[in-house]
């Protein structure tokens, strides 16, 4: 009888699907534990008001360091590049989330594409005052980015908004 090894890609792969699971259980552990910090804090607001503070609570709340979630000019060219590539017009939503997935966050998380989604939009307004950029809102009142075209560029009728979109 010949003692068989575990192929080593078998043995790799089991281990990182444990730690896998290991890492998820615990984001659902921390997870849970800032829900109930969150619970507390509003308890502890609404005891305060009860009690009669009538101060700003954020006011004796530590300074928070601001998240540095792009480098200089990094959004600006993930949004230039995600509006080259794309097949039509883009809500800003739509664009944080290619830029977020292709930077590989998780694209799941709603704080996060909410944060991303809103500095896309600021991004994209300064882009449009510059020229760089057209918006046109759907049916529904959304705005749609596209990229403007440089000269020499060649339109793609597949890429025009369909008529009947208003275009800024």
């Amino acid at each position: 009888m010949t003692n068989q090894k575990p192929e080593p890609a078998t043995t790799t792969i089991s281990g990182l699907i444990r730690k896998r699971a290991e890492l998820f259980s615990e984001a659902e552990r921390i997870r849970d534990r800032l829900a109930e910090i969150r619970n507390d804090l509003g308890a502890l607001d609404r005891t305060l008001a009860v009690l009669g503070h009538t101060g700003n609570l954020d006011d004796a709340m530590p300074r928070q360091k601001r998240q540095v979630l792009f480098g200089q000019g990094e959004l600006s060219r993930s949004l230039m590049r995600e509006l080259r590539d794309a097949d039509g017009p883009m809500t800003s939503r739509e664009l944080a989330q290619g830029i977020l997935a292709l930077r590989g966050d998780d694209v799941r998380d709603r704080r996060l594409i909410s944060e991303v989604t809103r500095r896309v939009s600021k991004s994209l307004r300064a882009h449009r005052e510059e020229g760089r950029v057209r918006s046109s809102t759907d049916a529904s009142g959304n705005l749609l980015w596209s990229r403007r075209l440089g000269r020499g560029e060649v339109v793609d009728p597949t890429q025009m908004p369909p008529s009947g979109m208003a275009e800024n």
